[in-house]
């Protein structure tokens, strides 16, 4: 009989720097599925991968001083190492600069443009830059992306575009007639009543400011924007294109459910599906939106100084304990959070003291008791049918919140079978049952009991957790710990001798890995080399004043320059400043500005520039120096 099919999906990451632990969450949350859906016996098919095209990626590597392609193998190739690192069972790892991903999207492009869904016409508007999105003026929120707050940039450029509104009723009518389609439901009200129910608009496919992306192979002054080009991933890397659907892709097509972030939730649930539908392909059976992991109570974001990487976890804590981590303190529809703080507290009570000391001290006893071997389960007592109901009833429990995606209350289950081992051996007290002659029979019951108890555990926790789970397997020498094994109380063979106690988890002194992490993990700020030192007279030379920008504008045929008029006092003042990488000439018009003001006038492109703004500059960006205060323009700094 053949196995039910099961095809799950990561988002690819975007290659525009290292994944921190709140991007890596979700290659964990999507591994756990999988491995659960092998665990219960179905034909699994694991996609990951990384986005490696964009305007983003282009402007990064030049700064760089590399090639976009050199700059996107190595974080590429960082990504793979986490995944490695972190334990993941994908089963194909795809990168959007891949030939044959390449070719695929080449393909759905035309498709799509000769049947009349893509058109060629121009685009004025706002972009944001790291979310790569157009926006209207009525979209932007206080001048700024609405997703994720940064400075947009106006932009004028030849495109292609995408009928979105052909196919509107059609995807409305799909979500309403498949309510398990997007889930969480929360996710399915956000999008059904903020951007399908006011009306699609055509969305933009290609653009022709920048080349690091798929070329149009019938127009080369165009590149295949991010989304024909990243979302076609999921079908390309089972072998699809228009003309021949490879064997992977009937077989395991459409996919079961796409695990992405719920700031990416617009893009999959409706550009999608409509090219899904414009291709007359079949639509993915569900799409998760997860929700994000927050340091404390903020997103994680280098420039605040709050991200935490996965490798610096894993080496203090191990791989385990950062999965359990992450997959435990998610919660199925509201942001979850890590601090090294709670992370460590985590990981003392479940994975130290409960876990860890029921293994512990079980085989310990074991040994102790009857030498390691495992010789009797026939005299039963009053606690005993409690225990092995609640481990049972574990596993149809597990599945039963799995298949639905709720990975931190499967795992509430599997705690409650250790909680309730727990319990049993104070109820039981095998160290009084040792003392005495009459009740060695009780004992090795009991110590059976919980032998048992901790094979199913293991096998429970072999999705989530699979070194501990094989760490425990091996610790009570349990040759089979698969779903099929656990389906009934007492698969652990009488005669079989455990091994030694080991601990788990060691128990953490929370000052002490707090301060050891501190030191450790504290921001490193590197400081450029100060100049030599100069005699007060030489500083007075210096005319520093405040400027107020009363223009500002790129300077044609430059991609660093911004010309400024400032006010300054009663005069006005042209500079020129190499600054339109790090600042749009509408974030600047009405601040105050600090200049020297006595630098011997230049010719830059032809344009006379009086005097020098002053920035700050740190790592790739710098930042024009302003005032507090709105003080008088022409002030003198002293």
């Amino acid at each position: 009989m053949d196995k039910n099919k099961f095809y799950i999906t990561t988002a690819i990451a975007y290659t525009s720097r290292k994944p921190h632990i709140g991007n890596t969450y979700e290659i964990i949350l999507t591994d756990a599925i999988a491995r659960f859906h092998r665990y219960i016996g179905e034909d699994v098919f694991f996609l990951t991968g990384t986005d490696e095209h964009g305007q983003k990626i282009q402007e990064i590597a030049e700064a760089e001083g590399v090639t976009p392609q050199a700059y996107v193998d190595r974080i590429a190739g960082q990504i793979v190492d986490i995944a490695k690192m972190l334990n993941i069972s994908y089963d194909k790892f795809i990168r959007t600069t891949d030939d044959y991903h390449v070719k695929a999207v080449q393909q759905i492009f035309r498709k799509l443009y000769d049947q009349g869904d893509i058109y060629k016409s121009e685009y004025e508007g706002w972009y944001c830059t790291p979310c790569e999105s157009f926006w209207t003026e009525t979209q932007l929120v206080d001048g700024k992306c609405p997703d994720c707050g940064r400075e947009v940039k106006k932009t004028k450029e030849e495109a292609y575009f995408f009928k979105m509104s052909k196919y509107q009723d059609r995807l409305m009518e799909y979500i309403e007639t498949h309510p398990d389609f997007i889930q969480p439901e929360s996710r399915k009200k956000e999008m059904v009543n903020n951007f399908l129910k006011p009306g699609l608009q055509d969305l933009c496919v290609s653009r022709s400011s920048f080349s690091w992306g798929i070329p149009v192979d019938f127009d080369d002054k165009h590149v295949i924007y991010v989304w024909i080009d990243a979302l076609s991933n999921y079908i390309t890397a089972l072998g699809y294109t228009p003309e021949h659907k490879g064997e992977l892709y009937r077989k395991y097509w459409p996919c079961d459910v796409h695990i992405i972030g719920k700031d990416i939730l617009r893009f999959h649930t409706i550009y999608w599906p409509i090219m899904l539908m414009a291709l007359g392909e079949p639509l993915p059976k569900q799409i998760f939106g997860h929700p994000w992991m927050l340091f404390g109570e903020e997103k994680m974001s280098k420039s605040r100084g709050n991200v935490i990487y996965a490798e610096d976890l894993v080496r203090h804590f191990g791989v385990d304990a950062v999965r359990y981590y992450a997959l435990h303190e998610m919660p199925f529809a509201q942001d979850g959070n890590i601090t090294y703080d709670v992370f460590i507290a985590r990981y003392n009570s479940d994975l130290a003291n409960a876990l860890g000391n029921l293994v512990n001290r079980t085989v310990a006893m074991i040994q102790k008791y009857f030498g390691g071997e495992l010789n009797g389960n026939t005299v039963t007592g009053e606690f005993d049918a409690d225990l092995q109901a609640t481990a049972i009833n574990a596993v149809a429990e597990v599945r039963k919140k799995m298949e639905t995606n709720h990975i931190a209350d499967s795992l509430d289950e599997v705690w409650k079978v250790i909680d309730r081992a727990n319990k049993y051996i104070d109820e039981t007290t095998p160290w009084i049952l040792a003392k005495d002659e009459a009740t060695k029979g009780r004992l090795a019951t009991v110590l059976y009991n919980l032998a048992e108890t901790i094979r199913i555990i293991a096998s429970l926790l072999s999705s989530f957790m699979p070194e501990t789970a094989a760490a425990i397997a091996g610790q009570i020498h349990a040759a089979d710990i698969s779903y099929e094994s656990v389906q009934a109380f007492g698969g652990l063979p009488l005669g079989t001798k455990v091994g030694e106690a080991v601990p788990l988890f060691q128990r953490i002194d929370v000052q002490k890995k707090l301060e050891e992490l501190e030191a450790e993990l504290a921001p490193s700020v590197p400081v450029a080399p100060f100049k030599d030192y100069i005699e007060f007279e030489d500083f007075e030379k210096l005319d520093i004043r405040v400027g107020r920008v009363i223009e500002c504008e790129r300077v044609k045929k430059s991609e660093k320059l911004l010309r400024f008029i400032l006010e300054v006092g009663s005069e006005t003042r042209q500079i020129l400043s190499g600054i339109s990488k790090y600042h749009t000439p509408e974030e600047l018009i009405g601040k105050n500005v600090i200049f020297i003001a006595n630098l011997k006038p230049r010719k830059i492109m032809g344009l006379e520039s009086c005097g020098m703004i002053l920035s700050a500059e740190y790592e790739d960006t710098l930042t024009a120096l302003t005032t507090i205060k709105d003080i008088q323009s022409g002030a003198e700094i002293v």
